[in-house]
């Protein structure tokens, strides 16, 4: 357990992001009585993604993490949880076939409430309130009710939360991830997507590697990883009151995880050494993610990865690269190897999205090339450093909204009032996401194909 540590020792720190809650007997009513129920997630499901994440950071596997910016109390449904769980498989299958490694999934969802902003107030026509910091704190109205922080969002976030979970679960268990359906539903895409004949091929690939499982007798019938998926869920934690309710013992190790969500991670605004968000998450077990921006020099990671993973554990710490296009080859090489040279294990993810935000027709959105572009010098970066490129983090969501510009179907400055759902940030649509597992998947290939080439001219040298 972590030294001099409790639950609630974050209380005593400094804390960035947080509201100022106008009635703190009302929240503290509301922390206490989330205190009382039941876990969300469960000590055995978060040690079970570590492992698989351990994998990740030895080489040995892919994490592809995505979801919505902010959850929505008013856009929760089962149809959209299924849309977005529908394209984040698909997604996963490409991704697999290309690494040719198993893919760990993980879900920005059944938490992601809560939203990190640049600024406190906002002001329109005159008037400045407080800004919108995700549906668990405040409303998108801009009024003065709607954006007072209210901690009965707290009960609420933490029923749809459970809601969201119990059929994320039916969906990976059940039968709707059984791979054959999930190919299918690729095929689709594949052969409406304007640049079809990119994609054929790969989609051939994976065809006939299905036809040949079958012809052998490898069915979803008589395989139950053919017909089933672990599936995991993540999110930012920002209110600490929250996760420090949910915080619970784990009774078979005697450790605290958090039971908010199977991973949970530090925001790029929070990780300040000495204050409360690192404290909090130095004494959790479960997997956890931090944040790192522009700003993070090489000195201040190590010590943050020494506060946050001070046994070293593979698996433990994920690295969520979010530079920008134009800034990711002048700040992550020097990252990369001064965590080499200390030794430290840890997974290196690329965010691609945060760094890529502009304005275009007064709306926020994120050229498809300029994401794109990030992770092409992700994982050239790494490929030239020999190190693993262990997995992307993006926003996304199943629907066909129009919020990223670009992409096969080139959606325009023109075209985003169309569709612009978002309540934060703007995410990738369900055929932006798949086109982009394709391209990363093409670009896995080539960089297998040419490290199996330079191994076998070592050899025959």
């Amino acid at each position: 357990m972590a030294q001099n540590w409790t639950p609630s020792s974050w209380r005593g720190k400094p804390i960035q992001q947080v509201p100022d809650y106008p009635d703190r007997a009302a929240l503290a009513a509301t922390e206490a009585q989330l205190a009382t129920f039941p876990p969300l997630v469960f000590a055995g499901e978060a040690r079970r993604l570590k492992k698989q994440l351990a994998d990740v950071a030895e080489g040995k596997a892919f994490l592809l993490q995505g979801g919505d910016c902010a959850e929505s109390f008013a856009e929760h449904g089962a149809d959209n949880i299924r849309d977005f769980f529908r394209s984040f498989l698909q997604m996963a299958v490409v991704l697999t076939y290309g690494a040719r490694l198993p893919v760990v999934k993980v879900g920005r969802i059944a938490g992601q409430f809560a939203k990190p902003r640049s600024n406190s107030h906002e002001t329109q026509d005159g008037e400045t309130l407080l800004t919108y910091r995700g549906d668990i704190v405040n409303g998108t109205d801009f009024s003065g009710a709607a954006r007072t922080p209210d901690p009965e969002r707290q009960m609420m976030a933490y029923r749809q939360s459970a809601a969201t979970l119990n059929l994320l679960r039916a969906f990976a268990m059940g039968g709707y991830a059984n791979l054959e359906n999930v190919h299918r539903w690729m095929l689709g895409f594949v052969k409406d997507s304007p640049q079809a004949a990119r994609y054929r091929t790969l989609a051939g690939r994976i065809s006939e590697t299905m036809d040949f499982m079958k012809a052998i007798g490898i069915t979803a019938e008589n395989n139950a990883s053919l017909r089933e998926t672990d599936f995991f869920t993540s999110h930012e934690a920002l209110l600490l009151g929250y996760e420090e309710a949910l915080t619970r013992i784990d009774s078979t190790s005697g450790d605290w995880y958090a039971t908010s969500g199977h991973m949970i991670w530090i925001g790029d605004r929070t990780r300040q050494l000495d204050h409360a968000h690192v404290e909090y998450f130095r004494g959790i077990k479960n997997p956890i993610g931090l944040k790192c921006g522009p700003s993070l020099q090489p000195d201040n990671l190590i010590a943050l990865i020494d506060a946050l993973n001070p046994a070293n554990e593979a698996g433990r710490l994920t690295l969520i690269c979010r530079f920008g296009s134009d800034k990711v080859a002048d700040c992550l090489p020097k990252l990369v190897r001064a965590v080499e040279k200390e030794g430290r294990k840890v997974v290196w993810s690329c965010d691609p999205m945060h760094g890529n935000t502009i304005t275009l027709n007064n709306y926020k959105t994120r050229p498809f090339e300029r994401i794109l572009s990030e992770v092409e010098s992700f994982f050239q970066i790494h490929r030239s450093e020999g190190t693993h490129p262990g997995g992307i983090h993006i926003e996304m969501t199943g629907k066909d909204v129009t919020e990223c510009t670009g992409g096969a179907r080139a959606v325009t400055g023109a075209d985003l009032a169309d569709r612009y759902h978002t309540h934060c940030d703007p995410r990738l649509n369900a055929d932006q996401a798949l086109e982009l597992a394709f391209l990363l998947a093409e670009r896995m290939k080539t960089g297998r194909d040419e490290k199996e080439t330079a191994m076998s001219l070592n050899q025959a040298v």
